[in-house]
């Protein structure tokens, strides 16, 4: 690709401001250029404005967005003054969108054939026959097996990977030029991660411009060529994916870098340090000023102006306190050196906590046969120790923690909880031990009564744990908020009023309410960002050393397994394919299948084919 070709995607000056007046101004100044068989990945956490800045540039926005900009184009189009029907010329035909969550984003009353063959038709590239032909051939392209069996089917038929699959395959059913993925592999297992980035690299090299929004670093390194990192509405940091990833010039993307678990040893803090409360960012400053320990007042009144460079930075002092990033910088030979090490082993305890023997559970199917979900599970788990539950969605996981919770009975084998048998009681004899298991979900948010309050959520858990009404329970509820880190202010606030973090964070003092010595986690990291998701970590890792509760942790990221876990088991199908110490398992996996999830992995500094050769 030739240095002088034009950009496709020209930003300059954008701004985009909600509410009146002042108003809240979630983007400031961001300026970037994206060419064709480009990938600019955009990284930052929740409410840095890269999602606001997307949008933007599909117009979608909203009514009460207000939005301008010193350049806003697209292939020679100005942006800014399209009309609604301007929009619908470009939207979906020039440029697609690919977001998060494909259950919501496809009609869950129409076909995926039907999906992608309106948007066919809308734009005026094929109908009838044509256009169910060409849907087939966009589900073969977007990898999507037996793809006339798919194109009949509705979304909720279909597993995660395969409607991420289908609705990329919409996406590309214009033929866009510019294709924007928002957290397109977010909560995908591995191995299905693996297939959607495969397919976005395929896109890249066949000439697509990509614009690439995620808070997964190492999907970042895989895929971009090119990485903006924004924090409070503005582009702190940009450059070469190899640059900003390896040698980062901003605390903000350092401390990003080294929040990611995957390059940190177990025990090792996570956390990007939090804002002190109260503290706003000038809107001549930095807006990482408040968290920043080298800032002075200078970062907080003022912004270097930019500079010419490949790499640039919005930092006075961009050595200060400088170190070489031990996140995406490091090898995976030296990932798995830390893993073989001491602390990829368990403490010795006095016995199980958890004896889970040979469990077996079968479903019908809808069309009346018999599968095995789970087949023959057995594992143990000490007190005060964490066992990681890893594999592909439909492995059985999920299933094998209802039984662990007592909440699905097995057809086979038994689980003994405390020394006592457990899940082969009826429920009237377990509920009094019922409390000492306690279970953290995914989202919270669907597990909480939305017109409650967090000191009510969390006061009904301290009832259930017998603790007297009056000054007893307000003052436990006062020291689960304080345990897990929350602020008193907050106990009014509905769950829909807090962040993601810190719904995860009532859910976990609700769990604790009751003195549990296991908790089960379900995924309870995969939605959040990645500082978000390293301070829950080091939250549940703290509260384990204070409390000496165990956990169960099932996830499908390998690198929260790795950082959290003591043990791990790997299941497959519905059956455990290996076990053993964390480190073992992931330094000298022994399986097969542990070892294709290991290589799917995607490899921090190991760019995606012909990227080393770009400029």
């Amino acid at each position: 690709m030739s240095a002088v070709e034009e950009p496709l995607l020209d930003v300059e000056g954008l701004d985009v401001t909600f509410g009146r007046g002042e108003g809240v101004r979630a983007v400031r100044d961001v300026s970037f250029g994206l060419r064709r068989g480009e990938c600019l990945a955009v990284v930052g956490e929740s409410g840095s404005g890269k999602s606001v800045t997307a949008r933007t540039l599909l117009g979608l926005t909203g009514a009460r967005a207000q939005v301008a900009a010193r350049r806003l184009s697209f292939d020679g189009v100005d942006l800014t003054a399209l009309s609604e029907r301007g929009w619908r010329t470009v939207r979906g035909r020039r440029i697609g969108l690919v977001l998060q969550d494909a259950l919501v984003s496809l009609d869950p009353l129409r076909t995926v054939g039907a999906e992608i063959r309106e948007t066919l038709t809308t734009h005026g590239l094929a109908r009838g026959a044509a256009a169910a032909e060409r849907a087939l051939e966009l589900l073969t392209e977007a990898g999507v097996p037996d793809p006339a069996r798919r194109a009949a089917e509705r979304p909720h038929q279909l597993s995660g990977g395969l409607r991420q699959r289908a609705l990329i395959a919409s996406a590309l059913s214009g033929a866009p030029e510019l294709l924007v993925a928002d957290e397109p592999t977010t909560a995908l297992d591995v191995t299905v991660q693996a297939q959607i980035l495969d397919l976005l690299a395929r896109l890249v090299g066949a000439g697509t411009a990509l614009l690439l929004i995620s808070h997964d670093l190492a999907v970042v390194a895989r895929l971009a060529d090119r990485v903006a990192v924004m924090y409070g509405g503005r582009i702190v940091e940009e450059g070469p994916a190899r640059d900003v990833l390896k040698d980062p010039r901003h605390p903000y993307t350092r401390a990003l870098l080294s929040a990611v678990p995957t390059f940190a040893a177990k025990g090792t803090p996570l956390s990007v340090p939090a804002p002190p409360d109260g503290a706003a960012a000038d809107p001549d400053g930095c807006p990482y000023a408040a968290r920043c320990a080298s800032a002075d007042d200078r970062c907080r009144t003022e912004l270097p102006s930019p500079t010419p460079d490949v790499h640039r930075t919005l930092c006075w002092y961009p050595d200060a306190g400088r170190e070489k990033a031990t996140g995406p910088a490091a090898s995976t030979a030296t990932v798995l050196e830390k893993a073989a090490g001491p602390t990829g082993t368990a403490a010795p305890t006095a016995g199980p906590l958890l004896d889970v023997r040979g469990l077996v559970k079968r479903f019908r199917s809808a069309d009346g046969g018999v599968y095995t979900a789970v087949d023959d599970v057995s594992f143990r788990i000490a007190g005060g120790e964490t066992l990681g539950l890893v594999g592909e969605s439909g492995s059985g996981k999920s299933t094998t923690a209802r039984m662990v919770l007592g909440l699905v009975r097995p057809d086979a084998g038994d689980v003994r909880f405390e020394g006592a048998a457990w899940s082969g009681l009826p429920e009237r004899e377990r509920r009094g031990r019922r409390s000492r298991i306690q279970v953290v979900h995914q989202d919270p948010l669907g597990s909480f009564d939305p017109r409650h309050g967090v000191r009510r959520v969390l006061t009904e858990a301290v009832a259930r744990a017998g603790v007297p009404r009056g000054r007893a329970r307000a003052a436990r509820v006062a020291e689960l908020l304080e345990q897990v880190g929350l602020s008193a202010r907050l106990a009014e606030r509905r769950p829909l009023e807090l962040s993601g973090g810190q719904r995860q964070r009532v859910a976990i003092a609700r769990a604790l309410a009751t003195g549990p010595r296991l908790i089960v986690c379900d995924e309870p990291v995969s939605a959040l960002d990645v500082s978000i998701q390293a301070q829950v970590l080091d939250l549940l890792a703290l509260l384990q050393r204070e409390l000496g509760v165990a956990l169960l942790f099932i996830s499908h990221d390998l690198g929260v397994v790795h950082h959290v876990s003591d043990r791990v088991v790997v299941m497959k199908d519905g059956r455990l394919v290996e076990s053993g110490p964390v480190g073992q398992v992931f330094a000298r996996p022994a399986h097969p299948y542990t070892r294709e999830l290991l290589s799917s992995l995607p490899r921090p500094g190991q760019p995606r084919e012909g990227q080393e050769s770009r400029t």
